[in-house]
């Protein structure tokens, strides 16, 4: 799930900047959107370990918080608007992300703890 969110993003991304997006200041992030969106999909399809899953969350985090800024205080003189389909999709995987990421993050924690000593073992 979390991977199609990420590659549901990209995807938005990759639409919009051919839609216009390319001529603003901001275009050059899109496309960085787009391929991190794929390169991180790929990592958390293929990869078990806790990376993919903090760049994931990471994603969400950094690419939703912009769409924030923009939409607020500007970002890099472009303001917008919460309308329209793509921006509500790209929003939804997002989210999606962030929650995914932060559940494989949980999940791959150690369920002891890192501090606890190891046990003792008495010489006989």
């Amino acid at each position: 799930m979390g991977a199609a969110a990420l590659l549901v993003s990209a995807g938005v991304h990759l639409y919009l900047w051919f839609d216009g997006v390319r001529h603003q200041s901001v275009g050059p992030m899109f496309l960085v959107n787009v391929v991190a969106g794929v390169a991180i999909a790929a990592m958390l399809l293929r990869w078990e370990h806790w990376l993919p899953a903090f760049l994931t969350a990471g994603f969400g985090v950094a690419t939703l918080g912009a769409f924030v800024i923009a939409s607020t205080v500007g970002l890099l003189g472009v303001h917008t608007v919460w309308a329209g389909g793509s921006v509500w999709t790209a929003a939804a995987a997002e989210v999606v992300c962030i929650v995914v990421g932060g559940f494989l993050l949980l999940r791959a924690l150690p369920t002891t703890s890192p501090l606890a000593s190891p046990p003792r073992r008495h010489a006989s």
